[in-house]
């Protein structure tokens, strides 16, 4: 079951591997390996990943304009991890790298993640490691 707040929609560990069309445990290391975070958000404070995190497979290369195939799974938006992995090494914790992916930024002129989602990765890069 999925969480919609104001950020979007919210989906926990068992809905991503619905989405994914995987199990928990996969779903689980891809945590582990920081593919993807989840931070414990909604009234049932469960983890759970913005479902932003997940692009269509063809449109995981933004300048690919491959055509959608039938029944393709979506798959984790590739330059998420480096980017994580980056706010990680400015001693962001998962929910403070989730609020910053999404949150409006005034140098990029919309959040870190939908510029990532739209194939500006340096872009966003550049602006978190002004943050030092």
């Amino acid at each position: 079951m999925t969480d919609t707040t104001s950020t979007g929609e919210w989906l926990t560990l068992p809905d991503v591997a619905e989405l994914l069309g995987t199990d928990v445990s996969k779903v689980r290391g891809m945590l582990h390996d920081r593919v993807i975070i989840a931070v414990r958000r909604g009234e049932n404070p469960v983890k759970r990943v913005p479902a932003d995190f997940f692009v269509p497979r063809h449109l995981q290369n933004p300048a690919d304009r491959r055509q959608p195939v039938e029944g393709e799974r979506p798959v984790p938006l590739p330059s998420l991890q480096g980017t994580i992995a980056l706010l990680a090494d400015l001693r962001f914790d998962d929910d403070a790298i989730v609020d910053w992916l999404l949150a409006d930024n005034d140098e990029i002129g919309t959040s870190p993640l939908a510029a990532l989602r739209e194939g500006r990765k340096s872009e966003v890069r550049r602006v978190a490691q002004a943050l030092l």
